[in-house]
């Protein structure tokens, strides 16, 4: 992970500061921005490995600004870690359903911070065989290319929502539950947040159109996937 590029929001600098001092010491490349509108200048020009975006900002809201990032094509796939002191369940579950890859509360441990955006990182790099997953004629997964084709037609997805996506398409058939999801998510590093993985797999349908009916629930135990 030697060289990744982290982009860093927050309207406090001596916490943006603190940050930045602690993920260049795990060798990432850091950049700090104050404001929303800072931030999207420079998205125009360079896009980071990963987020790590405050709730309060001085010029928009947190929320508002990872929907706009979401609904971009150019920057609807880079991992988001969300900051803020507004640690209610309503507001993590909002920030999932936004696209947020992962919820920290303040304050946090630096070192926190550190594990959390090497453990989002690590979960893109797990997928590096070339290989194509076909469920039935509608629905096509590339993990290495991150590609999703519904019938023929690119369908953008979040980190977390595809990684989601690829785990069930690996297996199909077999029955995942919400545990078993997790763990292949996020492992021991991940704070479990209530309704996490209903959450994305209500957005993957949505987003997979008629291809999301291939993802079935199973009353009572969790998820699975598999052709009509």
């Amino acid at each position: 992970m030697k060289g990744k590029t982290i982009f860093v929001v927050d309207d406090e600098p001596d916490l943006c500061d603190l940050v930045k001092l602690h993920l260049e010491k795990s060798d990432f490349r850091v950049k700090t921005f104050l404001s929303a509108t800072s931030l999207l200048n420079a998205l125009q020009t360079e896009l980071p490995d990963l987020i790590i975006l405050d709730l309060m900002l001085p010029d928009m809201d947190g929320m508002d600004l990872c929907r706009i990032l979401r609904k971009n094509e150019r920057t609807a796939r880079v991992p988001i870690i969300m900051l803020t002191a507004r640690g209610e369940v309503s507001d993590r579950v909002l920030g999932l359903e936004l696209g947020a890859d992962d919820y920290v509360t303040k304050p946090f441990s630096p070192r926190e911070i550190v594990a959390r955006v090497r453990a989002v990182l690590r979960r893109l790099e797990q997928s590096d065989e070339e290989e194509i997953l076909q469920i039935g004629d509608v629905l096509s997964i590339s993990p290495r290319r991150f590609e999703v084709l519904v019938e023929g037609r690119k369908v953008s997805l979040t980190p977390t929502e595809f990684r989601i996506l690829t785990v069930l398409a690996r297996r199909k058939g077999w029955v995942f539950t919400r545990e078993q999801l997790l763990e292949n998510l996020w492992g021991g590093e991940k704070i479990v947040v209530d309704r996490t993985i209903d959450v994305h797999i209500k957005n993957l349908r949505e987003k997979l159109g008629k291809a999301g009916k291939l993802i079935k629930s199973i009353r009572g135990v969790g998820y699975k996937i598999e052709a009509e």
